[in-house]
Order: C-alpha cells, then structure tokens, then sequence
C-alpha cells in the first residue's frame, strides 16, 4: 500500500506564493509521473501540472508562467510552487502519483488527501 501526504495550503493574498508538497510512502519500487490536480468549489477535478520520472513536465494553461511543479525522486516528493495567486486558484489540490510496488507489478494510481488554496481578492 502506498499513502500520498501533502502540505502547504492555506489562505494567501491575491499576489502571494504558496509552496505545496506530497511525500509518497510505503511499498514503492518507483513512481512514474506525479502531478498536481485541484478541484475549484462546485467544479470538476482538472490537472494542474504533471511531472515524469525524467522531470519533463506539463501544465494547464490557466497556470503556466506563474506554477512550477518539481520532483525530488530520492525522497519520493513533488512539489508546486505557486506564485502570482489569484482567486480564481482557490481550490482543494490534490496530489496523484503512479506508483509500481514490485519489480513485476503494473503502475497503479494513488490520490492524496488534498489540502486546501484559498486566494483572497
């Protein structure tokens, strides 16, 4: 079993910069891609950014330019940093990982239990 904590939320100005992370424990060989994901009040899920093995990286459009997403395979950690918040990423964000627990067992997803962005106006 594999258990994704994330930290860092909280309440910022609009303006401000937050820096969120997820640390991965438990029974892990290797973790393919991680990401973040964030679902706004009364909206769907949508993914935010998302980070290879290899660090090549992909973002929403609503973020680029002001998130970074960044992995740090040693310690099985991805982090976001967010600058240049605004309201509109206000949100629950969570982390997602695909994780293989054994040398010849298939990728499998595990969810964080997400931490909560407010931006203020």
């Amino acid at each position: 079993q594999v258990q994704l904590v994330e930290s860092g939320g909280g309440l910022v100005q609009a303006g401000g910069s937050l820096r969120l992370s997820c640390a991965a424990s438990g029974s892990i060989v290797s973790i393919k891609t991680m990401g973040w994901y964030r679902q706004p009040p009364g909206k769907q899920r949508e993914m935010v950014a998302t980070i290879t093995l290899s660090s090549s990286t992909a973002y929403a459009d609503s973020v680029k330019g002001r998130f970074t997403i960044s992995r740090d395979n040693a310690k099985n950690t991805v982090y976001l940093q967010m600058n240049r918040l605004k309201p509109e990423d206000t949100a629950a964000y969570y982390c997602n990982a695909n994780v293989r627990s054994g040398w010849f067992e298939s990728l499998k997803e595990y969810w964080g239990q997400g931490t909560q962005v407010t931006v203020s106006s």
